[in-house]
């Protein structure tokens, strides 16, 4: 597809945040990645506001391991507190996910070259991102790097079924809907063989609203179209 791409995401621990887990200074971590988790990996390798990124599997590659630890966060009226957080470790995911054309963002017409975007975002795969990678938070850092989805042997091949329980699947930001508030979705994925296929965002049936918000204003001033990114990265104005 030319506007896809396949990817392996890695790192040495990861904490994709169960909110219900975070009462009393605590986070637990989900046992896979979230839909939007994967999102934020994708616009990390490249974004532009022009675009909406689309996470459509997940293949876990390594055994589900849990390790806690204590830590000291600083709070935001100064000091620090005690808590435990409980992160995945030696986590490598397999990812396979696209882009399309944000429909709710016809002012940014100019900036619709599916070719130039999909080159670019190659590209900056192939050097691990545009910005750097976080496995749910900041302290867990990851890499990624091209793959073909599928391929090298995964823990759960023949594993079957493993159902995930009720999760987060993402957020609706007003960037991305037609209604100005923000909405969280939530779903309950199964794993088969060590792989989630995710819903599309307009597929997950409960969604509940958790804010207000609009979208954020962008025109020629602040983003640069693909056209000139292309030319800066290629050094040609190719079509």
């Amino acid at each position: 597809m030319r506007n896809a791409i396949e990817f392996e995401v890695y790192g040495k621990y990861a904490l994709f945040t169960d909110p219900l887990t975070k009462l009393g200074g605590e986070k637990y971590s989900y046992h896979v990645p979230t839909y939007q988790a994967l999102k934020g990996i994708v616009e990390s390798i490249y974004w532009k506001p022009s675009l909406i990124m689309v996470v459509d599997a997940l293949r876990v590659m390594n055994p589900i391991r849990m390790e806690s630890k204590g830590m000291r966060p600083i709070e935001y009226g100064g000091g620090n507190t005690l808590a435990s957080y409980t992160y995945l470790k030696d986590v490598r995911y397999q990812v396979r996910a696209h882009f399309i054309f944000n429909p709710y963002r016809t002012d940014l017409s100019f900036d619709h070259n599916e070719h130039k975007h999909h080159n670019i975002l190659k590209r900056s795969l192939k050097v691990g991102g545009r910005r750097d990678i976080f496995l749910g938070t900041r302290e867990c850092q990851g890499y990624v790097e091209p793959c073909v989805f599928g391929e090298g042997e995964s823990f759960y091949d023949q594993y079957g079924d493993l159902h995930m329980g009720t999760m987060i699947h993402g957020i609706n930001y007003p960037d991305e809907t037609s209604h100005g508030h923000m909405e969280v979705r939530l779903w309950n994925p199964t794993m088969r063989d060590g792989v989630i296929e995710f819903l599309s965002p307009d597929q997950c049936s409960h969604v509940r609203r958790i804010g207000a918000g609009s979208p954020k204003h962008f025109d020629h001033h602040n983003v640069q179209s693909v056209d000139d990114l292309f030319y800066e990265l290629e050094g040609t104005t190719t079509t």
